[in-house]
Protein backbone atom coordinates (compact mmCIF):
# COMPACT_ATOMS: atom_id res chain seq x y z
CA UNK A 1 0.00 0.00 0.00
CA UNK A 2 1.48 3.48 -0.93
CA UNK A 3 1.12 5.19 1.98
CA UNK A 4 1.72 8.71 0.48
CA UNK A 5 -1.48 8.17 -1.40
CA UNK A 6 -4.40 10.82 -1.51
CA UNK A 7 -6.91 8.75 -2.09
CA UNK A 8 -9.59 8.58 0.06
CA UNK A 9 -10.08 5.49 2.35
CA UNK A 10 -13.38 3.90 1.93
CA UNK A 11 -15.23 1.47 4.33
CA UNK A 12 -14.08 -1.61 1.60
CA UNK A 13 -10.57 -0.71 2.59
CA UNK A 14 -11.50 -1.40 5.97
CA UNK A 15 -9.92 -5.25 5.76
CA UNK A 16 -6.66 -4.26 4.46
CA UNK A 17 -5.68 -3.31 8.40
CA UNK A 18 -6.32 -7.00 9.79
CA UNK A 19 -4.94 -6.42 12.99
CA UNK A 20 -5.62 -5.74 16.37
CA UNK A 21 -2.78 -3.02 16.76
CA UNK A 22 -3.91 0.08 17.91
CA UNK A 23 -2.94 1.87 14.44
CA UNK A 24 -4.75 -0.87 12.47
CA UNK A 25 -8.28 -0.21 14.79
CA UNK A 26 -7.72 3.92 14.21
CA UNK A 27 -7.31 2.72 10.35
CA UNK A 28 -10.67 0.73 10.13
CA UNK A 29 -12.76 3.74 12.52
CA UNK A 30 -10.94 5.94 9.65
CA UNK A 31 -11.61 3.84 6.70
CA UNK A 32 -15.47 3.85 8.04
CA UNK A 33 -15.75 6.99 7.93
CA UNK A 34 -14.84 7.61 4.45
CA UNK A 35 -13.48 10.71 4.67
CA UNK A 36 -9.87 11.25 4.54
CA UNK A 37 -7.35 10.36 2.33
CA UNK A 38 -4.45 7.66 3.38
CA UNK A 39 -1.86 9.94 3.37
CA UNK A 40 -3.50 12.05 5.87
CA UNK A 41 -4.39 8.96 8.39
CA UNK A 42 -0.01 8.24 8.35
CA UNK A 43 0.53 11.73 8.72
CA UNK A 44 -1.40 12.03 11.62
CA UNK A 45 -0.21 8.94 13.07
CA UNK A 46 3.31 8.78 13.01
CA UNK A 47 3.03 12.40 14.06
CA UNK A 48 1.17 11.84 17.06
CA UNK A 49 3.48 8.86 18.45
CA UNK A 50 6.35 10.93 18.13
CA UNK A 51 4.55 14.17 20.25
CA UNK A 52 2.98 11.35 22.85
CA UNK A 53 6.41 10.22 23.22
CA UNK A 54 8.13 13.10 24.35
CA UNK A 55 4.86 15.07 25.89
CA UNK A 56 2.42 13.80 28.16
CA UNK A 57 -1.23 15.51 29.25
CA UNK A 58 -2.68 18.98 29.06
CA UNK A 59 -5.27 19.67 26.34
CA UNK A 60 -4.64 19.62 22.82
CA UNK A 61 -4.88 22.29 20.40
CA UNK A 62 -5.06 20.90 17.38
CA UNK A 63 -4.61 24.11 14.71
CA UNK A 64 -5.01 24.07 11.17
CA UNK A 65 -6.68 21.07 11.95
CA UNK A 66 -8.91 19.85 8.95
CA UNK A 67 -10.66 16.97 10.03
CA UNK A 68 -9.33 16.56 13.35
CA UNK A 69 -7.93 13.31 13.58
CA UNK A 70 -4.29 14.18 14.82
CA UNK A 71 -5.97 15.81 17.98
CA UNK A 72 -8.04 12.42 18.03
CA UNK A 73 -5.20 9.94 18.01
CA UNK A 74 -3.20 12.20 20.73
CA UNK A 75 -6.21 11.43 22.87
CA UNK A 76 -6.30 8.13 22.14
CA UNK A 77 -2.57 7.43 22.67
CA UNK A 78 -2.90 9.48 26.27
CA UNK A 79 -5.93 9.83 28.73
CA UNK A 80 -4.05 11.96 30.69
CA UNK A 81 -5.45 14.91 28.18
CA UNK A 82 -9.08 15.54 29.21
CA UNK A 83 -10.21 17.16 26.41
CA UNK A 84 -8.87 18.86 22.90
CA UNK A 85 -10.09 21.09 20.48
CA UNK A 86 -9.47 21.64 16.54
CA UNK A 87 -9.90 24.80 15.16
CA UNK A 88 -9.85 25.53 11.36
CA UNK A 89 -10.57 28.75 9.79
CA UNK A 90 -13.33 25.82 6.97
CA UNK A 91 -13.99 22.76 9.68
CA UNK A 92 -15.01 20.29 6.35
CA UNK A 93 -18.33 19.25 6.34
CA UNK A 94 -17.66 15.38 6.60
CA UNK A 95 -14.97 15.89 9.61
CA UNK A 96 -17.92 15.00 12.36
CA UNK A 97 -18.59 11.93 10.33
CA UNK A 98 -15.09 10.72 11.36
CA UNK A 99 -15.16 11.85 14.87
CA UNK A 100 -17.96 10.08 15.41
CA UNK A 101 -16.49 6.65 13.88
CA UNK A 102 -13.68 7.19 15.96
CA UNK A 103 -15.68 7.79 19.21
CA UNK A 104 -17.86 4.64 18.75
CA UNK A 105 -14.39 2.95 18.81
CA UNK A 106 -13.72 4.84 21.91
CA UNK A 107 -16.65 5.81 24.01
CA UNK A 108 -14.33 7.54 26.12
CA UNK A 109 -13.79 9.98 23.71
CA UNK A 110 -17.62 11.57 23.49
CA UNK A 111 -17.55 14.71 24.00
CA UNK A 112 -13.69 15.64 24.90
CA UNK A 113 -12.89 16.65 20.86
CA UNK A 114 -14.52 19.87 19.96
CA UNK A 115 -14.55 21.68 16.45
CA UNK A 116 -13.93 25.22 16.54
CA UNK A 117 -14.69 27.28 13.17
CA UNK A 118 -12.41 30.63 13.65
CA UNK A 119 -9.01 32.19 12.68
CA UNK A 120 -6.26 30.98 14.64
CA UNK A 121 -5.28 34.32 15.78
CA UNK A 122 -8.08 34.33 18.23
CA UNK A 123 -7.81 31.24 19.61
CA UNK A 124 -6.71 31.46 23.52
CA UNK A 125 -3.74 29.39 24.33
CA UNK A 126 -3.08 28.70 27.86
CA UNK A 127 0.41 27.73 28.90
CA UNK A 128 -0.85 24.25 30.15
CA UNK A 129 -1.79 23.73 26.57
CA UNK A 130 -0.40 21.08 24.12
CA UNK A 131 -0.46 23.19 20.50
CA UNK A 132 0.26 21.05 17.70
CA UNK A 133 -0.75 21.36 13.94
CA UNK A 134 0.23 18.86 10.51
CA UNK A 135 0.83 20.71 7.78
CA UNK A 136 -0.10 23.65 8.61
CA UNK A 137 0.53 25.63 4.87
CA UNK A 138 3.31 27.60 4.66
CA UNK A 139 3.20 30.91 7.16
CA UNK A 140 0.22 29.08 8.97
CA UNK A 141 2.97 27.41 10.38
CA UNK A 142 4.55 30.37 11.58
CA UNK A 143 1.42 31.77 13.17
CA UNK A 144 0.67 28.24 15.20
CA UNK A 145 4.37 28.57 16.45
CA UNK A 146 3.77 32.54 17.70
CA UNK A 147 0.36 31.39 19.28
CA UNK A 148 2.51 28.73 21.64
CA UNK A 149 5.36 30.79 22.63
CA UNK A 150 3.26 33.91 23.56
CA UNK A 151 1.59 31.41 25.73
CA UNK A 152 4.46 28.93 27.08
CA UNK A 153 3.19 26.06 25.93
CA UNK A 154 4.42 23.32 24.02
CA UNK A 155 4.09 23.02 20.31
CA UNK A 156 4.97 20.48 17.78
CA UNK A 157 4.27 21.69 13.95
CA UNK A 158 4.83 19.16 11.04
CA UNK A 159 5.50 22.43 8.27
CA UNK A 160 4.42 22.15 4.37
CA UNK A 161 3.99 24.27 1.49
CA UNK A 162 7.11 26.46 2.40
CA UNK A 163 7.21 29.98 0.64
CA UNK A 164 9.96 32.18 0.46
CA UNK A 165 8.21 34.98 0.09
CA UNK A 166 6.15 34.33 3.51
CA UNK A 167 8.28 32.59 5.29
CA UNK A 168 11.51 33.44 6.66
CA UNK A 169 14.68 31.51 5.17
CA UNK A 170 17.66 33.61 7.16
CA UNK A 171 19.12 34.23 3.67
CA UNK A 172 20.65 30.67 3.78
CA UNK A 173 19.21 29.76 0.63
CA UNK A 174 22.23 29.56 -0.95
CA UNK A 175 23.68 26.82 1.34
CA UNK A 176 20.58 24.60 1.53
CA UNK A 177 17.41 24.24 -0.03
CA UNK A 178 14.91 26.87 0.74
CA UNK A 179 12.20 24.82 2.28
CA UNK A 180 14.85 22.98 4.86
CA UNK A 181 16.37 26.60 5.18
CA UNK A 182 12.38 28.28 6.05
CA UNK A 183 12.94 25.09 8.51
CA UNK A 184 16.32 25.63 10.26
CA UNK A 185 15.53 29.18 10.92
CA UNK A 186 11.85 28.34 12.77
CA UNK A 187 13.91 26.10 15.09
CA UNK A 188 16.97 28.74 15.58
CA UNK A 189 13.78 31.45 16.52
CA UNK A 190 12.27 29.33 18.54
CA UNK A 191 15.55 27.85 20.23
CA UNK A 192 15.92 31.87 21.00
CA UNK A 193 12.73 32.39 22.57
CA UNK A 194 14.11 29.71 25.94
CA UNK A 195 12.69 26.73 24.28
CA UNK A 196 14.10 23.32 24.36
CA UNK A 197 13.66 21.96 20.79
CA UNK A 198 13.39 18.48 19.30
CA UNK A 199 13.85 17.38 15.48
CA UNK A 200 12.72 14.47 14.11
CA UNK A 201 11.12 13.10 10.79
CA UNK A 202 8.51 11.02 9.86
CA UNK A 203 9.06 8.58 7.13
CA UNK A 204 9.27 10.00 3.73
CA UNK A 205 7.48 7.12 2.26
CA UNK A 206 4.43 9.53 3.28
CA UNK A 207 5.47 12.44 2.71
CA UNK A 208 8.92 14.44 1.72
CA UNK A 209 7.59 17.49 3.87
CA UNK A 210 8.46 15.09 6.72
CA UNK A 211 10.15 17.44 9.50
CA UNK A 212 8.99 17.44 13.03
CA UNK A 213 10.04 20.41 15.21
CA UNK A 214 8.61 20.12 18.64
CA UNK A 215 9.85 22.34 21.58
CA UNK A 216 8.76 23.20 25.31
CA UNK A 217 10.02 26.26 27.61
CA UNK A 218 12.66 25.93 29.37
CA UNK A 219 11.60 25.57 32.62
CA UNK A 220 8.59 23.83 31.76
CA UNK A 221 7.21 20.08 32.68
CA UNK A 222 7.09 17.83 29.73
Amino acid sequence: MEKSSKNRLMPWHASIFKTESLFDRIARSVCRAGTLPRKELYESWETAKRVRRKYRGGRVVDLACGHGLLAHILLILDDKSDHGIAVDANIPDNALKLSQSLVERWPRLENRIHYKQMRIQDVQIESTDLVVSAHACGSLTDLVIEKAVEANARVAVLPCCHNLKTCAAGNLTNWMDGALAIDAVRAVKLEAKGYVITTQKIPESITPKNRLLMGHPMLASI
